[in-house]
């Protein structure tokens, strides 16, 4: 059985599938009653599984009854590499925000399976061994892959 933050999020994306739209608007209080569920639980899922590394942007609207904005980004590659590799990836990036982009990465059909899991191999902390400059050199690794991909 999946759990409510899965089911939650399948429903956000189907939003986005059904829209034809990268921007939709949900109430959530609303969809906190839909599922059931405390408005937290929203919460959790729009800041977990909804990030920017992810490929979204969440707004909060507030005043005359206050909705969530989520936009999906625009995937332009050329505009991309560049914001992933300075705004997403920085100086360091831990192993878990690394894997976040190879996901959104992997979805939108920019690298292919094998890519990705040789991405996946080459950041994970048992091929860095170095625990002093681990995020450091994680970050440097993956912004070397990103921009061979994404040429």
């Amino acid at each position: 059985m999946a759990k409510l933050s899965d089911i939650i999020e399948d429903f956000i994306k189907e939003m986005f599938n059904d829209s034809n739209n990268n921007i939709i608007f949900i109430q959530r209080n609303e969809l906190a009653d839909q599922f059931r569920c405390a408005p937290s639980q929203i919460n959790y899922v729009l800041t977990t599984r909804f990030t920017y590394n992810k490929g979204y942007l969440i707004e909060s609207k507030r005043g005359g009854g206050g909705h969530i904005v989520i936009k999906q980004l625009e995937q332009d590659s050329s505009n991309m590499r560049e914001e992933i590799i300075n705004q997403s990836i920085g100086s360091t990036i831990t192993y878990h925000n690394a894997v976040d982009i190879l996901n959104n990465l992997f979805e939108l059909n920019i690298i292919i399976d094998k890519e990705y899991e040789l991405m996946k191999i080459a950041i994970n902390d048992r091929t860095l061994i170095s625990t002093e400059n681990r995020n450091k050199i994680r970050a440097d690794i993956l912004k070397a892959m990103i921009m061979v991909s994404l040429s």
